[in-house]
């Protein structure tokens, strides 16, 4: 680095005491109080855990090591199931969760792991995401949880993967036993598919043994993280029969009491934390999808016109059932199914963010 220029006279120890001073001020940008914060995540690092990850980088890097947020992983702080009720009680100040876990707690987000939505492209899903995080209904939902709905963890919509014969049309599902969950279970079995509930670490032994045809995974890690691809012949690519909505949330009361430059410098990180998800996710697909070609297996694309039996046929019979239940809940639930399709459609012109 070159020093300034201060005519003949040396600058001293004071002088250069002064000029190291102001460098440093200048690589930190936001200064503030000494704050610590600790985040539960359950399992290790990786694709859905960047956005937090990025946002501890962020602020730590910012404020000097001022403001830090430690993950800690593998549940060491919680059982995932549990986060948000540690979250209620202070335990911590930030954590992942999937609503997926306990959807009776917050009857309005439920819209979000709905089968059928059209939210494969990553910019829609983050703009739909960040309208549902901010309805008033929903922020109230989750602020009598002490919770603040901060990031999506982007969680890719789910696709199938199996053995057998492809299923190249939507017919070709009757019959089919397949492991799905929840919201992505009923669609299928709309369809015509027999859906049964199988923890994801004991799917690669059922489809290995033909318990099943098929099972439903967070495309494309999901598969990759079970080595599904070892004993699979075809998967899917746009079927997007559901996904899991796992946000980051903070404690509340903890961002209110923050310092408004880390308030400001929390959300102004969301949109390198959404970048680095993308980016993720994406690599991981780029991986993955060489692996499975070099393999072999059969990648299934659906016509426009399959896509639209699954959804009339699967899908929107789930989306009407939930809509009466979460209504009868004091859920705002016709509205919200309307803003997700409706900023879906806005945002696909696009595909970016706002």
């Amino acid at each position: 680095m070159q020093m300034p220029n201060f005519g003949a006279r040396p600058l001293g120890l004071i002088g250069c005491a002064v000029f190291l001073m102001g460098a440093l001020s200048a690589a930190h940008a936001v200064d503030g109080p000494k704050v610590s914060w600790n985040a539960s995540v359950w399992g290790p690092p990786r694709p859905v855990t960047s956005g937090l990850d990025e946002i501890s980088k962020i602020v730590e890097a910012e404020t000097g090591g001022k403001f830090t947020i430690k993950i800690h992983y593998g549940e060491a702080l919680s059982k995932g199931i549990d986060n948000l009720d540690n979250i209620k009680l202070g335990a911590f100040e930030a954590a992942l969760i999937c609503s997926g876990y306990h959807p009776g707690k917050h009857p309005s987000i439920n819209v979000l792991d709905l089968p059928g939505l059209p939210l494969g492209d990553p910019r829609v899903h983050q703009r739909v995401h960040e309208k549902v995080y901010q309805h008033p209904t929903v922020a109230a939902e989750f602020k009598r949880w002490n919770a603040l709905l901060f990031l999506s963890a982007l969680q890719p919509q789910s696709e199938l993967m199996g053995a057998g014969a492809p299923p190249t049309k939507i017919a070709d599902f009757k019959g089919m036993r397949i492991r799905a969950l929840g919201g992505t279970g009923d669609a299928l079995r709309n369809i015509g598919a027999v859906p049964t509930s199988v923890p994801a670490p004991e799917v690669y032994n059922g489809l290995e043994r033909g318990v099943f045809t098929a099972a439903a995974l967070p495309f494309t890690y999901g598969y990759a993280a079970y080595k599904l691809h070892e004993v699979s012949k075809w998967y899917t690519t746009n079927l997007v029969p559901g996904a899991n909505n796992c946000p980051m949330v903070v404690h509340l009361p903890s961002f209110n009491a923050l310092p408004q430059q880390y308030k400001d410098l929390m959300i102004s990180a969301k949109s390198k934390a959404y970048d680095r998800l993308t980016a993720e996710y994406g690599a991981a697909d780029k991986t993955n999808l060489a692996e499975w070609k070099k393999r072999g297996l059969t990648e299934i694309k659906y016509s426009d016109e399959e896509l639209a039996k699954f959804v009339k046929d699967g899908a929107q019979p789930v989306w009407t059932k939930w809509v009466a239940d979460a209504s009868s809940k004091g859920a705002p639930a016709q509205e919200l199914l309307d803003l997700v399709l409706s900023e879906a459609k806005q945002a696909s012109t696009t595909a970016a963010p706002k």
